[in-house]
């Protein structure tokens, strides 16, 4: 299969830009550089028959509760009607363009754009156009201007586990048809009860958005990249665990399990610089965890593509959106919750553990930076093509995390939605 890239646009690209015919395990270097692959995206993943993660549902928790998010680059505003249901349509006035909400969310009766006042209901319908009989008889509106003719493009709905997802397309399949048994299963694990929301933050990540998409589903580089993790046996491949991936490749979750036998590979016998013995913790109490959900595990990873995560590292818990922002800029928005019943003591040790995660956590701030290090890799590499042969060369689950079976499974869906 190729893609059509113009001649040039990348440099020591082979042209034309050719995918190995029928294979899952070899990359090629220019999907991440590509400006027309990036436009192509746009179109048949974010816009295509997919559901976006746009937001939490408690974060429109209430009638005239909006939030500001994307579809991929398609800026978009969720809000709870009077009606009490969630919608969400494009940030994008059908005047001239500009966006009707400038803020990243808030409460409000009404949208109206700043630049000529056009005013939008919070279902984006057109309610109101500034002088749109004219002035003293003269000027306004044609005759046959026609309100309900004009507004911004408005989204399916897709409500699950508390999740708010959106799409574009008519062709999606139902939400939990999409998402996978397994996978849905997963996320109800997490998701069972009322969440409150703790905090919010945007990280800005110098790679393509599929470098970190890939990133959270190498199952893994965790015990490999992530010292701390390794250090004080919160994750090591040794541990019980595993990983599934939905049919069509798409969404995953991998999932490790408290190591009460201490039965694990030595990680020095191997050479990895992983094992860092001599270290320890001035206040131990941040490794100190609650087995909130009976299981035994934790720690679970799960990804639903195209743009979401759902993160429980111990009793940290977080959704993250991904967002492309240019060819070789990812945005990475967070949002910590916590669940409306826990207690005071729960909140703070949820409130400690966020320090795990996030762009200067003690675990995940190396993943802010490996994305980085491939792009910047690659930059004279078009030709050439990463290698996923780690489990093998399927996508199918498997009882173990020493695999790339759900790095696979991403690009198989990819490769599906973007015809190459």
């Amino acid at each position: 299969m190729n893609v059509n890239i113009a001649p040039g646009s990348i440099p020591n690209a082979p042209e034309p830009m050719e995918w190995p015919e029928g294979t899952l395990t070899r990359v090629p270097y220019w999907v991440y550089q590509s400006p027309e692959v990036t436009a192509l995206e746009q179109q048949r993943l974010f816009e295509g028959p997919v559901w976006n993660f746009l937001c939490l549902e408690a974060e429109v928790g209430k009638p005239g509760d909006y939030r500001t998010t994307f579809v991929g680059a398609m800026p978009v505003i969720v809000a709870r009607d009077f009606d009490d249901e969630i919608y969400a349509f494009e940030n994008r006035c059908a005047h001239r363009g500009a966006l009707i909400a400038l803020d990243g969310g808030g409460h409000a009766r009404d949208f109206t754009c700043v630049y000529h006042a056009w005013n939008y209901d919070l279902k984006g319908n057109l309610k109101a156009v500034a002088f749109e009989d004219g002035v003293n008889g003269k000027g306004g509106m044609g005759k046959t201007f026609c309100r309900a003719d004009h507004g911004p493009r408005k989204l399916r709905i897709a409500l699950f586990c508390g999740l708010v997802f959106g799409s574009l397309s008519d062709d999606v399949p139902p939400i939990e048809e999409y998402l996978g048994e397994e996978v849905a299963r997963l996320i109800k694990r997490v998701l069972h009860k009322p969440v409150v929301v703790t905090g919010r933050y945007t990280q800005m990540l110098p790679n393509n958005w599929k470098l970190y998409f890939e990133n959270v589903k190498d199952t893994y580089h965790a015990s490999l990249l992530h010292t701390f993790f390794t250090t004080f046996r919160i994750n090591r491949l040794s541990q019980r665990g595993g990983m599934v991936v939905s049919p069509d490749g798409g969404n995953h979750a991998s999932f490790s399990f408290i190591d009460t036998k201490n039965n694990e590979t030595n990680y020095a016998a191997m050479g990895i610089r992983s094992e860092n013995e001599g270290f320890a913790l001035k206040d131990p109490s941040l490794l100190e965890v609650v087995d909130e959900f009976n299981d035994g595990c934790q720690m679970q990873i799960l990804t639903v593509f195209p743009n979401f995560v759902l993160q429980q590292i111990q009793n940290a818990l977080a959704v993250r959106q991904v967002l492309p922002a240019g060819q070789t800029e990812t945005a990475l928005n967070w949002t910590t919750f916590g669940f409306a019943d826990d207690t005071p003591e729960m909140a703070r040790l949820r409130l400690r553990q966020n320090n795990l995660a996030g762009p200067a956590g003690y675990v995940s701030m190396e993943d802010g930076a490996v994305g980085g290090f491939v792009q910047r890799g690659i930059a004279a590499a078009s030709g050439e093509r990463a290698v996923l042969e780690m489990g093998g060369s399927s996508t199918a689950n498997e009882g173990t995390r020493a695999t790339e079976a759900s790095v696979r499974g991403f690009w198989k869906r990819y490769r599906g939605l973007m015809g190459i």
